[in-house]
């Protein structure tokens, strides 16, 4: 059995519609792998897929529905982030260092920020459509 392709290997030369299907495997890799290996990514997941079929439910705008949803992914495109930067992070080493405390500590606080601006979106978009315009 032959070896499998070395991650990304000849991306870079293809064009077309070879190299969009070879970035959606990759894609695909990256979604299933943060799936299986990383508990924030699955916490988020309990969340964001439950709140993102409510948002087709809720009574607003198709502007507001659409920020209700993309705040959403913003939480996940953030943490996916945040899972990069931590995983080279501990392949570089696993040694204590300064640097890579600040590195996942930052990647942190960017989750987190997307958080505080998902749940902002939410309540003022609830807010307004059940309370009246501010």
């Amino acid at each position: 059995m032959a070896d499998p392709e070395p991650y990304g290997q000849n991306m870079k030369s293809k064009g077309g519609l070879a190299r969009v299907f070879k970035a959606l495997g990759y894609t695909w890799d990256g979604l299933k792998a943060a799936a299986r290996h990383e508990e924030a990514f699955k916490q988020e997941l309990f969340l964001v897929v439950p709140l993102s079929l409510a948002a087709w439910f809720v009574p607003v705008s198709f502007v507001e529905r659409a920020l209700l949803f993309s705040v959403l992914q913003l939480i996940l495109i953030v943490e996916l982030i945040n899972s990069a930067i931590e995983a080279n992070t501990d392949h570089i080493s696993l040694d204590r260092h300064p640097l890579a405390k600040r590195a996942k500590d930052m990647g942190s606080a960017a989750v987190f920020l997307a958080i505080v601006i998902a749940v902002a979106v939410w309540v003022c978009v609830l807010w307004q459509r059940f309370h009246g315009a501010a």
